[in-house]
């Protein structure tokens, strides 16, 4: 789902994500009436970060989420991640449609390898 992944500055990671009407996150949510799951757009902020970050990376907190446009098959949408300053593990989210903030929140990520 992932494209047009870039790091626009040495803290903010933009990637592009069109979403595809057969995807599996439509199953059963719901019937005639196809809606994302807030998981998914969750996990593609996660894998927009591991892959300027690092790889290892786990999800240590997510706090602050806000779901405020539905999103449905065909749109397309722009993910923004810009890391903290003091703190680049933490990273601040928005995921747009056009000019519409459809999901903004923090997320803390940590190394897999701290467990």
């Amino acid at each position: 789902m992932l494209k047009n992944l870039k790091q626009s500055s040495s803290n903010e990671i933009i990637a592009k994500v069109s979403i595809h009407p057969e995807s599996p996150w439509f199953s059963g949510h719901f019937h005639n009436e196809p809606i994302l799951p807030g998981i998914a757009l969750l996990e593609m902020v996660f894998n927009s970060i591991r892959e300027f970050d690092d790889s290892s990376l786990k999800i240590s907190c997510i706090k602050k989420v806000r779901f405020k446009q539905v999103i449905r098959p065909n749109d397309n949408l722009k993910i923004v991640a810009t890391s903290d300053e003091k703190n680049p593990k933490t990273y601040y989210f928005n995921v747009m449609i056009g000019e519409k903030v459809a999901c903004k929140g923090i997320m803390i990520t940590d190394n897999a390898a701290d467990e």
